[in-house]
């Protein structure tokens, strides 16, 4: 449970995911599972669906449809998913209305390979920014383009690759983004963008015999030197330009 403040002080809050897509139970696995499922369990991450066949307007439930231009596949309607994004808006509206004191600051998020390319600082960023995102996860041939104008909603890109839906691409975001939240992790200092940089770790043991080959970790490890260690990854990253 999240801790009231005291004397004025911001307390840990919970971060609001919106996930917008048409395969909710790809996400099941993972996010019962870890890091995430504690958090979610402890109310300091929330994350709920919100399927655009819900808000389809024929009796099949389609949300897609043939792209104008010609081209292989389907293109995923706009007006469904505009409608499923409507109804997050207006249950935020809502919660801030029941809840005075909390200032609701969403982002409306769709991913594609040409988006911004996606980084750790973004989700810190994420992190500090919002309260609510909103992740809309496109399929088929992707989305009409006139849900990111009309949400003014950011493209994100998770790589230089294309992906059969934006489910992963979700869950990538969303645990990128967890673990910057207060409370998430169990030391603040995995936090530490040294860590995320570090191009070698090691654990016991010391040596390790594998194939009738031994592996040691680097004495520099063993030193309890720490500014020499720190120089030593420095070189590391140096070389494999991190």
């Amino acid at each position: 449970m999240n801790k009231t403040p005291k004397n004025g002080e911001v307390g840990p809050r919970t971060m609001n995911f919106h996930i917008v897509t048409i395969f909710p139970e790809a996400f099941e696995s993972y996010l019962n599972s870890s890091i995430l499922k504690r958090a979610i369990d402890r109310g300091i991450i929330k994350v709920e669906f919100y399927n655009p066949r819900d808000f389809s307007n024929n009796k099949w439930r389609r949300v897609d449809d043939r792209p104008y231009g010609g081209g292989p596949g389907m293109v995923m309607s706009a007006e469904s998913i505009l409608k499923t994004v409507e109804s997050v808006k207006l249950k935020l509206g809502h919660s801030v209305s029941k809840l005075a004191h909390r200032s609701v600051l969403c982002k409306t998020i769709i991913f594609s390979a040409q988006g911004k390319r996606f980084s750790n600082l973004g989700a810190r960023s994420f992190s500090k920014k919002y309260t609510d995102i909103i992740l809309i996860c496109g399929h088929y041939e992707g989305i009409d383009a006139r849900v990111k104008k009309i949400l003014r909603a950011e493209e994100i890109s998770i790589g230089p690759y294309i992906l059969t839906g934006g489910e992963l691409p979700a869950m990538v975001l969303m645990d990128s983004v967890s673990r910057q939240v207060r409370g998430v992790l169990g030391k603040e200092e995995s936090l530490e963008d040294d860590r995320v940089a570090s191009p070698e770790v090691y654990t016991r043991p010391e040596v390790l015999a594998y194939k009738g080959k031994l592996y040691r970790v680097p004495k520099v490890f063993l030193s309890g030197h720490h500014a020499k260690i720190e120089e030593y990854k420095n070189s590391l990253r140096a070389k494999r330009g991190i």
